[in-house]
């Protein structure tokens, strides 16, 4: 009887999120622009251009800034994270894509040990790269791509991930769980042996003006804004807005919930009696000073963050 009823009022939870009148966190810091700058500077001696961005929002956030860039070059689209994303649409997804004039796309997961679509990229990259003009560089045999993308995406990741396949070497970029990791530019860095191939790492570049609010907010709960440019707050209540519209009901368990909810204060209350995150605060009373201990709610949303950042709380699309 409590699950139907639970189950009945899910049917009154937001169906639009109110964004308030906020206005997405512009973050182009100097780097970017300056890499921004070099890499089309260095557009002569690339090959093929690697645009990397999450598979959980395939169609958000892509800047637009590097559509000039692609349209010079043969361009293969690498969806990562494939791990945390559901694609059961996967279909749907590609044919999209393929309107918007991307048709070669590829699925992976760079943190994977051994991930075989990893193994496809080098040949697929031949068969691109073969099939279009080589810019004036026919008479070179070795191959020099660039990896491009915004922030937080796996750029380092996949590189490394490369090396480790092909030439069963260590890793040759810092990898980090924020944005903003990789600032160095245009660093070369062989990824294969036969053939020779060197990829070109980029710093993530975000465009200076993000189309809209949501899109914003989906960059930022993927981990590609800095959190507290935007709010812990705010994104954790983003969060359970999107996984109570997509039926994803797994924080429930995880938290000892008694039931889904559409109120971030009173998740992120259990979530922080749960996990012991308390503060201890002085209150002024009519008799003086006491102390008291409140939950935690920046650290309980952080908490909350995290989890679905790391697949804890299932496989989601947010596109």
């Amino acid at each position: 009887m409590r699950l139907y009823q639970a189950l009945r009022d899910v049917g009154k939870f937001r169906t639009v999120f109110d964004f308030g009148g906020r206005e997405v966190a512009h973050w182009f810091p100097g780097h970017m622009a300056k890499g921004l700058r070099q890499m089309r500077a260095s557009l002569k001696s690339v090959d093929c251009i690697i645009e990397i961005h999450d598979a959980r929002i395939p169609f958000s956030g892509r800047n637009p800034a590097f559509q000039e860039t692609l349209d010079v070059r043969p361009h293969l689209l690498i969806l990562n994270k494939m791990d945390l994303a559901d694609l059961s649409n996967k279909q749907r997804i590609l044919k999209k894509l393929e309107k918007n004039g991307v048709r070669n796309v590829l699925f992976t997961d760079c943190l994977k040990q051994r991930d075989d679509n990893i193994k496809k990229l080098v040949p697929m990259v031949v068969d691109i790269i073969e099939s279009k003009p080589r810019f004036n560089r026919d008479e070179n045999i070795n191959y020099c791509l660039m990896v491009i993308g915004v922030p937080n995406v796996g750029k380092s990741s996949l590189i490394n991930s490369l090396r480790r396949t092909n030439l069963k070497k260590g890793r040759a970029s810092r990898v980090g769980g924020e944005p903003g990791i990789t600032k160095a530019i245009l660093t070369r860095i062989q990824v294969c042996e036969r053939p020779i191939m060197h990829l070109l790492d980029t710093p993530g570049v975000l465009p200076p003006k993000i189309e809209s609010v949501e899109t914003g907010m989906k960059l930022a709960l993927c981990g590609t804004i800095l959190d507290h440019l935007v709010g812990e707050d705010v994104i954790a209540d983003y969060l359970l807005y999107s996984l109570n519209r997509l039926g994803r009901f797994s924080y429930v368990e995880k938290y000892d919930l008694q039931e889904p909810s559409d109120d971030i204060q009173h998740v992120l209350k259990r979530i922080a009696v749960k996990l012991g995150k308390t503060q201890r605060v002085k209150a002024i009373t009519g008799v003086g000073n006491i102390t008291i201990t409140v939950p935690n709610y920046t650290a309980a949303a952080y908490d909350f963050i995290r989890a679905f950042r790391k697949g804890e709380l299932g496989r989601v699309m947010l596109d």
